[in-house]
């Protein structure tokens, strides 16, 4: 059987998590390596360093997925002169591809805080800070006459755009809304009409549909409803929407199965994510509500004092962003490659089960974390 792409492996892991939900700063997708190369195996790292390219080749891996992108600012020159140059040449030579889900894994569900909150034991997580501008509403109109006994047009053109993405309302999909109507219109000379006859004026009972769709998603959906719609002229609206994303956005909030003294939180983190040392501010209520963003994410350290959070995890907090928590919850630092250690576990889940065991999908035994521990 034909190996797949790296194209193909790029677009199961954007279908997940899709590169419009990257943030503004970050530069994720491939790397380096040709689209159409064949996948001889797959290294999962979170960080692709010179080291982890080798352990690649060793291992009959031509493509390394990490989560942290390597190229992360624009490159001048290749000379080798640092890590990220070394890193790309030795990816070049030995023709590995790089592909990288950084933010955009982020914020996603099913990503790296739903990875996270599963290892905490978090009850119902949901996103703490959801994305805005994301979701675009699209209205058409469609004749409200049975095409035969089987299906309307109505029917079949929902169906095209819930295919292509649209009527996704959070758990909720195929979810849209009817208005009758009557449409008008008089073809022209050049029309072929579907109804009517050229020159006629037209009176048509119309079913006005609207759907919700994801941004990204425009094109596909813009596409499916030509190809689906009876008519030679496709009358349509597509408003850009500030609503919140429910399903899209930093970090996620949730329950415990039982309320821990501070304490025993604490220690339920050493353990469950195998670390030596938590930073912490003093908190002395129970933890009840638990907030967490994988890696660097003092950002929202407002967000979770907002949703009522007893303790906020997350890494990379300076010590002034430490007074954020102003003694409302209990802010734990357990380190940024800790707390995104077990991304690997969500790209071999995706690649497992997109593409079967047609090659080999391995995690790097290559030591990336620079921060090191005396205990």
């Amino acid at each position: 059987m034909k190996s797949p792409t790296v194209q193909e492996l790029a677009t199961l892991l954007e279908a997940a998590a899709p590169l419009a939900y990257q943030e503004s700063y970050d530069n994720a997708g491939l790397q380096c390596g040709h689209p159409h190369a064949q996948i001889t195996g797959v290294l999962i790292a979170l960080d692709c360093t010179p080291a982890v390219v080798a352990e690649a080749v060793r291992r009959g891996c031509n493509v390394v997925v990490a989560h942290h992108p390597v190229i992360f600012r624009p490159l001048k020159r290749l000379t080798g002169a640092n890590e990220v140059e070394q890193t790309i040449i030795a990816a070049l030579k030995n023709d590995v591809a790089i592909y990288a889900a950084h933010t955009n894994l982020d914020n996603v569900r099913g990503g790296v805080n739903d990875k996270l909150a599963e290892k905490l034991g978090l009850r119902q997580p949901r996103v703490l800070a959801p994305q805005r501008g994301t979701l675009a509403r699209l209205i058409t109109y469609v004749p409200n006459r049975p095409e035969n006994q089987r299906a309307d047009v109505a029917t079949r053109v929902l169906t095209a755009l819930y295919a292509a993405g649209a009527g996704q309302v959070g758990q909720y999909a195929e979810c849209s809304f009817r208005t009758e109507g009557t449409g008008t219109f008089t073809p022209g000379a050049g029309a072929q009409p579907a109804i009517g006859a050229r020159h006629q004026p037209e009176t048509v009972p119309e079913l006005r549909i609207e759907v919700l769709l994801p941004l990204h998603r425009q094109g596909a959906v813009l596409r499916a409803l030509r190809a689906a719609h009876p008519y030679e002229e496709v009358a349509y609206e597509l408003i850009k929407l500030e609503n919140v994303h429910q399903e899209v956005g930093a970090g996620l909030v949730g329950e415990l199965p039982a309320p821990l003294a501070p304490a025993a939180f604490r220690q339920l983190l050493k353990q469950q994510l195998l670390v030596p040392v938590v930073r912490h501010t003093a908190f002395e209520k129970e933890i009840r509500t638990v907030a967490l963003c994988g890696g660097a994410g003092a950002f929202l350290i407002g967000a979770a004092r907002a949703a009522g959070a007893d303790a906020y995890v997350t890494g990379d907090v300076k010590y002034h962003e430490f007074f954020g928590a102003e003694g409302q919850l209990m802010l734990c630092d357990v380190g940024h490659f800790e707390s995104e250690q077990f991304t690997s576990e969500v790209f071999r889940d995706l690649l497992t089960a997109g593409f079967g065991r047609t090659f080999a999908v391995l995690i790097a035994e290559t030591p990336t974390n620079p921060v090191q521990y005396d205990c």
